[in-house]
């Protein structure tokens, strides 16, 4: 017998992309009566959204639907693993359903084969919408707090990097269409956010799979590509923050637009090596030389940008000279906020048939090295801020104090800054600090009082 008031639970993991797929699966429920619980006892079954981009992250999936097998019995696994069904079934042949990233019919399919829909006379009359329809661009479940929200404005990628399996799970390259994006983030925005975060695989390839199609908003003509796009959210009077941006030579147009305030000065570019030749063993684009100069020129244009980027360390091959390159890359480079890894074999790359493996204990020496070189530098860059004004956006007041954001940085993935005397601030609210202190990645500031 269906159950009168069937609820799921919900398990999310993996990137901001996966993130909204959550988003939009979670609206879906909700819009078809279903309850979200957050315990497994009270669920009727359980959706995990799954990551499957290297190793570590496959183990997490693994183990969040044990779990969730173990505490419930009833499980429907999605997301990025859910391309590798065979290893899923095997330590798992009792899940209820197998679905990949994006395929939001099949999570539904199985949700109702699991729990049939819940009857509402009101609303059962209506014709449904297909869940990621252009249409689709009501406000629904949000899984980030209400002041930001991530913007994702493509799936799947066209690049084919050595070390990545991200096309084998979400496809080639597909933009969504201009006016839909816009729309979308202009709701956002009535509602309440505050920053939006452009998300995709490689947001400089917007629009390309579409030949940069035009469409219509507010009026006036947009053409489905990466400057356009910015120059829209431009108008809505809220943070833009690109994140995901190859070093395509049309990146430079958007330049002018962060100086202008249009947009933030902030760019997420994952240039990943310096090394020519690894950059050519990883698929990558390899004129480090031309990098450094175009980075040297968009800070003549707008001085305050931030550039943040990801490298990985010990990929297959990699001589100590070669490292040695990367470290004076970063030292001319000057870069604000880096991530590294150590390399990882990930199942079903490429750069895993490569020569020369690097032993795992000098993968983390460098590791640790290029660590300690980027922290001097973020440091450094920092201690500079000491004194400056900045605007801030607060995400969370606790223990007599705010911690916000600047321009400069991301949430989850970037630095914070903790105001002393913030007590009184509200999640969400945009106020002017002067910094006080700095470390290797947070500052440390109080607020501008009126005279």
């Amino acid at each position: 017998m269906p159950a009168p008031n069937p609820k799921i639970g919900f398990v999310s993991l993996g990137c901001p992309k996966a993130l909204v797929d959550s988003e939009r699966i979670l609206t879906q429920l909700k819009a078809e009566g279903y309850g979200i619980v957050p315990r497994y006892d009270k669920a009727h079954a359980v959706i995990v959204n799954t990551c499957g981009f290297i190793d570590a992250a496959v183990q997490e999936s693994l183990d969040a639907i044990g779990e969730a097998l173990h505490e419930n019995g009833k499980v429907i696994v999605t997301g990025c693993l859910g391309k590798r069904d065979a290893l899923i079934r095997e330590a798992y042949p009792d899940v209820l359903a197998i679905t990949g990233p994006q395929d939001y019919a099949s999570v539904m399919n199985a949700v109702h084969k699991a729990l049939p829909k819940p009857h509402d006379p009101f609303v059962d009359l209506v014709p449904q919408r297909r869940l990621g329809d252009a249409q689709d661009n009501e406000i629904g479940v949000k899984l980030t707090p209400k002041h930001y929200a991530y913007l994702k404005i493509s799936e799947g990628c066209n690049h084919r990097c050595t070390f990545c399996i991200i096309p084998s799970m979400r496809g080639d390259l597909v933009s969504r269409p201009i006016d839909e994006v816009l729309v979308e983030a202009e709701k956002l925005v009535r509602s309440g956010v505050k920053e939006l975060l452009v998300i995709s695989q490689d947001t400089s390839a917007y629009g390309v799979d579409v030949r940069y199609a035009e469409r219509a908003w507010r009026g006036h003509a947009y053409q489905t590509r990466m400057t356009d796009l910015c120059r829209g959210l431009g108008e809505l009077g809220a943070w833009v923050r690109l994140h995901y941006v190859y070093p395509y030579p049309h990146v430079d147009d958007v330049i002018p637009l962060m100086a202008e305030g249009k947009i933030l000065p902030y760019l997420d570019i994952p240039f990943q090596h310096a090394s020519p030749r690894i950059l050519k063993l990883m698929k990558r684009p390899g004129n480090i030389d031309k990098t450094l100069d175009r980075i040297h020129a968009w800070r003549r244009v707008c001085p305050d940008i931030t550039i943040r980027s990801t490298f990985i360390v010990g990929f297959p091959g990699e001589t100590d000279a070669e490292f040695e390159e990367l470290l004076d890359f970063l030292h001319e480079a000057q870069l604000d906020r880096v991530g590294a890894f150590a390399y990882s074999p990930v199942g079903g790359a490429r750069a895993n048939d490569l020569p020369d493996p690097v032993p795992e204990e000098l993968k983390e020496d460098r590791l640790e090295r290029f660590m300690q070189v980027q922290a001097g530098i973020s440091a450094a860059k920092l201690q500079q801020k000491i004194a400056r004004t900045l605007t801030v956006l607060v995400d969370e007041v606790a223990g007599g104090a705010a911690i916000a954001r600047s321009m400069a940085d991301a949430p989850e993935i970037d630095g914070v800054v903790r105001i002393r005397d913030g007590a009184s601030l509200k999640p969400g609210q945009f106020v002017e600090v002067r910094v006080i202190g700095a470390g290797a990645h947070d500052l440390d500031a109080r607020l501008v009082r009126d005279a």
